[in-house]
């Protein structure tokens, strides 16, 4: 599999951070400055997690990604617009033939700050352990309020075994 990491347009960068700031592999960092200015760039897209949080954040549009080739076939070009005031990422597929496709996805699902974190969760019981269940999982999705049966997994006893040689 061939990695597809972001890379950065020197022109259209400002310099700002917000990509050096989101990325979550600390890979996308800042030229020292020179005649152009404070630049981004990706220093190691071998690592790159291809979140694209960077492509996404980037206020200038400087930040692209080389799209996978079951979407974007070779000389075609992908483009990201994030529009916060309607909470809306814009993918723009620009193939060699001239066809231009658009997808618009929700940047959340949820309203902001509504997600609680881990520690604002009360601990779970030890019954609540031993089912397939994730943390706080069987809460969000009603409980037994909706009368909801906990599964019962049988947790396996520990065996010993005897190795003969």
């Amino acid at each position: 599999m061939v990695d597809m990491p972001s890379y950065v347009i020197p022109a259209k960068c400002t310099g700002c951070g917000d990509c050096v700031n989101v990325c979550p592999s600390h890979i996308m960092k800042f030229t020292k400055s020179g005649i152009l200015g404070r630049k981004a760039y990706n220093a190691e897209p071998e690592s790159c997690w291809e979140c694209y949080n960077c492509v996404k954040h980037c206020p200038q549009g400087a930040v692209q990604i080389r799209g996978y080739m079951d979407f974007t076939p070779l000389g075609g070009a992908v483009e990201v617009y994030r529009d916060e005031k309607t909470n809306r990422v814009y993918w723009t597929i620009r193939y060699r033939n001239g066809t231009v496709k658009y997808f618009v996805f929700p940047i959340r699902t949820t309203p902001w700050n509504s997600i609680k974190p881990p520690h604002e969760y009360p601990e779970p019981s030890k019954e609540l352990l031993r089912t397939p269940y994730l943390s706080c999982e069987h809460e969000k999705l009603g409980g037994n309020k909706l009368g909801v049966e906990l599964p019962k997994m049988k947790v396996p006893e520990v065996v010993k075994v005897e190795v003969r040689g």
